[in-house]
């Protein structure tokens, strides 16, 4: 498995059609959660203090993943299904066709740093 030093690493070892994508959520991400630190935890990058981990993503083969707390996901439910879009208990996953709307992340990751007190 491969580890990576940081989110700029992550992202380019990622598929290249996905970059793009990643470079934007990761930007969303930085708005969202200020004070945060960028982080890498269990070879994904994500964004938290210490080993609290708020908001993380990742790339897959032709999707991405946005993960949050189960709070975030249950509290925001039906505006994830209104996006067209898949969740589980902590994830959310887009594609570059149908991608995750900037409100939508912004709101997902304020509302898991709130739910896990970070």
């Amino acid at each position: 498995m491969t580890k990576f030093a940081n989110h700029d690493a992550y992202i380019a070892a990622a598929p290249e059609a996905l970059q793009p994508l990643l470079r934007h959520l990761r930007a969303k991400l930085v708005q969202a959660l200020p004070g945060l630190d960028e982080l890498i935890r269990y070879d994904m990058p994500g964004f938290g203090i210490g080993n609290e981990i708020v908001a993380g993503y990742a790339a897959f083969s032709k999707q991405c993943g946005l993960y949050v707390s189960k709070e975030a996901i249950g509290e925001h439910a039906d505006e994830i299904t209104a996006a067209g879009l898949k969740a589980t208990k902590t994830g959310v996953t887009f594609s570059p066709n149908k991608p995750i709307p900037d409100e939508l992340v912004a709101k997902l990751a304020i509302t898991s740093r709130k739910s896990l007190g970070v």
